[in-house]
């Protein structure tokens, strides 16, 4: 117990805590010791009677390791079917885990790799798990949700959603992007790549949130509201994200948003489901991509000539962008000649761009209302959502732990409270998505 001469606290932890958890499961093991019981018949699916046969007794791990649960066992002489009651009413119908190490298995299969997620449990809780057992219950707990969140968008095609009662929201913000993410060659096969004649090694991964604000700062700039935000993506078509979307954006309140805020990039799905989706609201581009798309021309235009770039970035960007007059930015890009084609084309194209979203650059207005103009929420949300659970080194399989059974929905976190799924409690946040306690300021 001593280590040169010193108590060895970590040791005499891990034996209090392994005697502790051996105590628990003979008390839980007792607990779980079912007698036999009064009613001798139960209803069966078939129409006909289960009738009760004997105690069976199986081994189920516990957050205090394994432990035996001795239930009746009825049959019915129909349709040779049997039960097990006491299996609903504990929760571990076809599993062999608790809806306590359920919980933990998610938790941890959902921020890693599975098998640092079976190391996290041994270390952590001291049970011996497999990682497939991990990455099994991370796969069913999100096509439960997936299958919950179908029948969302199912009734809101139909326009049956619930009207959400509440109080009026000021702001309400939807953003959306696409970020791609590496997979296996079967996930890919007859994609096309973004070179010509190569296949594609990723899939797009789209994401969207929502959020709220309710204030901005002494300098005029917009808060976002701490704990507001909350994330939905799939990998799925941009019709049936937009549905997605659409049904996180009613339940947050858009119904009742006193201003609705679509912000976004140049990407032409985004504006496109902005229209269909989001009808009425307020649609701003992000001023940081816009400004990217001027500094990539101001680098071909003037790639050796550090001077002639900056002086015409102070021109076309501070001048014209960033105080959107847009009309002499579109005017200044159609004039410029060039011999090279290709260099001709991009400036076509950006013109084009600029022109095509000018309503959407009008910052100096947006920023009177105290609006965000820039798409940060999101930005982040693809670095952390879609970044630090599907991206990370050997992650090509990763999908898994957050995607339905057919692996294309994306579930940050499950959902808060379920009276038909018990696990449900897993995570902390509104609406069961993962959420952001930052608060966030875009100038």
């Amino acid at each position: 117990m001593r280590k040169t001469g010193s108590l060895d606290l970590e040791a005499i932890e891990m034996l209090v805590r392994s005697a502790m958890h051996q105590a628990g499961a003979s008390a839980l093991t007792e607990l779980l010791r079912f007698p036999a019981p009064d009613q001798r018949a139960i209803a069966c699916p078939c129409g006909q009677q289960a009738v009760y046969r004997e105690l069976r007794s199986r081994t189920v791990m516990t957050a205090v390791g394994p432990v035996e649960v001795s239930r009746p066992y009825y049959l019915c002489r129909h349709c040779q079917e049997g039960q097990f009651p006491a299996d609903q009413e504990l929760d571990i119908v076809h599993t062999e885990f608790s809806p306590g190490v359920r919980r933990m298995q998610a938790r941890v299969g959902q921020d890693a790799p599975f098998d640092h997620g079976r190391e996290q449990m041994k270390r952590l809780a001291g049970l011996e798990l497999t990682t497939k057992s991990v990455e099994r219950v991370a796969e069913s707990i999100g096509a439960d949700i997936a299958r919950r969140d179908q029948n969302e968008i199912d009734r809101a095609v139909q326009l049956d959603l619930p009207m959400i009662v509440g109080e009026p929201v000021p702001i309400l913000y939807v953003q959306m992007d696409g970020t791609g993410v590496p997979v296996v060659n079967k996930e890919t096969a007859g994609r096309k790549g973004k070179l010509d004649g190569l296949p594609a090694h990723t899939r797009e991964v789209k994401l969207g949130c929502v959020f709220t604000q309710t204030t901005w700062d002494d300098e005029g700039f917009a808060i976002r509201d701490p704990d507001s935000t909350t994330y939905t993506g799939a990998i799925e078509t941009a019709d049936q994200f937009g549905k997605r979307l659409y049904v996180e954006a009613w339940k947050r309140g858009w119904s009742r948003a006193e201003k609705q805020v679509v912000l976004g990039d140049g990407a032409e799905w985004i504006w496109n489901l902005a229209q269909e989706h989001f009808p009425g609201a307020i649609q701003i581009v992000d001023l940081f991509h816009a400004r990217q798309h001027l500094w990539d021309l101001a680098r071909l235009l003037h790639p050796n000539d550090t001077k002639r770039r900056n002086a015409w970035i102070g021109l076309h960007q501070k001048r014209w962008l960033d105080k959107g007059k847009i009309a002499k930015l579109v005017a200044s890009l159609r004039q410029i000649q060039t011999p090279d084609a290709d260099l001709a084309n991009k400036l076509r194209n950006e013109a084009d761009y600029f022109a095509t979203h000018a309503a959407r650059m009008n910052y100096p207005k947006f920023r009177q209302q105290h609006l965000f103009v820039g798409s940060g929420v999101i930005e982040a949300g693809c670095k952390t959502v879609i970044g630090q659970r599907l991206k990370q080194s050997g992650m090509r399989n990763a999908r898994k732990r957050v995607l339905d059974g057919e692996r294309r929905q994306l579930h940050p976190r499950p959902p808060l409270r379920s009276p038909q799924w018990p696990l449900r409690g897993l995570l902390g946040g509104p609406s069961g998505r993962l959420i952001s306690t930052s608060m966030s300021r875009t100038r």
